[in-house]
Parts: structure tokens; C-alpha cells; sequence
């Protein structure tokens, strides 16, 4: 006797796990690419402000005229 030509219900079963399994690790990845670039951001800020802060310390050196 030849297969049937449908799927039995734990093929659809397991295509839907490797289908949830895809969005997880899809989403998984879209977070991480997000994260990193709202962390070069923060250190961006941070040596801003540390310039900024060291610009301040030094005129706040410089003798009064």
C-alpha cells in the first residue's frame, strides 16, 4: 500500500514548532542587532560627556582675567 497523499497531524505538529522555532530565533536575532546599536549609542553618549566634563575641568583651571 502506497502513504497517503495527506499529512498525518504530527507533521503538522512539527511544522508548526520549526515554524515557532524560526520566529523565536528571528526575533531572538532582530533584539540582539537592536541592542548593539543602542550600545555603541550609550558609549557614544558617554565619551561625549566625559569631553565635556574634561573641557569643563580644564577651563575651570585657566586663571581668571
Amino acid at each position: 500500500m502506497s502513504a497517503p497523499l495527506a499529512a498525518s497531524g504530527g507533521d503538522y505538529v512539527a511544522a508548526a514548532y520549526l515554524v515557532f522555532l524560526f520566529l523565536v530565533l528571528s526575533y531572538l536575532a532582530i533584539m540582539a542587532v537592536k541592542l548593539g546599536r543602542i550600545e555603541r549609542e550609550v558609549v557614544e553618549i558617554a565619551d561625549a560627556v566625559d569631553r565635556r566634563d574634561s573641557k569643563v575641568a580644564e577651563r575651570a583651571k585657566e586663571p581668571v582675567a
